[in-house]
């Protein structure tokens, strides 16, 4: 029997395939975020098709869409909003920025200077944004998809800690595979100029089925065992020598929460440690701060996560 989760992730596979070409493991990972209501850092040097991917999502999504794009002298005024006067009611009257959408698309965000990227961290964690003393809910289902080019580019500032474990998944985009991207040629490459957008194809996909997937979800059993085997994945995070800063009590959270999906998305009743272990380097590898030693090493913050993976004993 086909479950709401399953049903969502075919519809939005079917959708996104219309415009995207092989970013299968991309999409599986974007419904894991979408129906844990979780917030998604999209990663890859420039011209991978990030921004086509996250622009196609919020088409699926349907809901208001905004799209900033990341710049040195972007405020956070730019993105938040601002008071105004107003000459007919004689008073100040607050204009909302782009932040105030459902689905927002903060493209190439470490472009942006450390000042404006922590503007972004109540709305991402609360939902909320607080301006001259005063509170402003955004829409229920807020959803951030940022964009960003490797830290070693040049114009790019590191995003702090903060609002990095504000991100439940960090999805890293890589070249595609050889007949994918022969296929991305073949039907991009006839047109000498775009005369419409891509996304104009992909078809709404219903709310309710958003809705019915979470509920699903949240009904998926997790053990005191599997519980446990997430904690001794935070703590030796931790205590890992090539790690100055591990995995946070926020990032565990996340990590149950990305577990419960993939197993619902196998068809599951309940989260194994297989489920955890597929969700890992997604959710955790982002989080970890690698000491100087390490960068010096050239270690990849990926390998550290599957080296925890693999030296972390499994409950049975």
């Amino acid at each position: 029997m086909t479950t709401s989760i399953q049903t969502l992730e075919s519809r939005l596979s079917a959708e996104l395939g219309r415009v995207v070409i092989g970013a299968e493991s991309s999409i599986h990972a974007l419904v894991v975020a979408l129906v844990a209501h979780g917030h998604v850092l999209v990663q890859g040097v420039p011209g991978l098709g990030k921004t086509l991917l996250a622009k196609s999502l919020a088409k699926a999504l349907g809901g208001e869409f905004k799209r900033i794009q990341g710049t040195p002298d972007l405020m956070p005024s730019d993105i938040i909003g601002v008071h105004v006067y107003d000459d007919s009611k004689r008073e100040f009257v607050f204009r909302p920025g782009p932040l105030f959408a459902d689905v927002v698309l903060v493209d190439e965000i470490n472009r942006t200077g450390p000042k404006t990227q922590s503007a972004l961290l109540e709305a991402m964690e609360e939902r909320q944004v607080s301006v001259d003393r005063a509170v402003f809910p955004l829409p229920a289902d807020f959803l951030v998809l940022a964009t960003q080019n490797p830290r070693e580019f040049e114009g790019t500032y590191p995003l702090p800690e903060s609002q990095l474990d504000r991100f439940m998944l960090r999805i890293d985009v890589d070249y595609p595979a050889r007949e994918a991207e022969a296929q991305i040629l073949d039907r991009y490459g006839a047109r000498l100029a775009a005369t419409h957008s891509p996304t104009e194809s992909i078809g709404l996909v219903q709310r309710s089925l958003l809705q019915d997937a979470r509920m699903e979800a949240e009904k998926i059993h997790v053990s005191d065992a599997l519980t446990g085997y997430v904690l001794d994945l935070a703590r030796a995070s931790r205590e890992n020598q090539r790690v100055s800063l591990g995995l946070s009590t926020r990032g565990a959270l996340a990590l149950i929460k990305a577990a419960r999906v993939a197993a619902g998305l196998r068809g599951a009743d309940f989260v194994s440690p297989d489920d955890v272990k597929q969700v890992a380097p997604w959710v955790m590898s982002h989080r970890l701060v690698l000491t100087p030693e390490a960068a010096l090493e050239n270690a990849r913050d990926v390998e550290i996560v599957r080296a925890l993976l693999a030296d972390t004993p499994v409950p049975r």
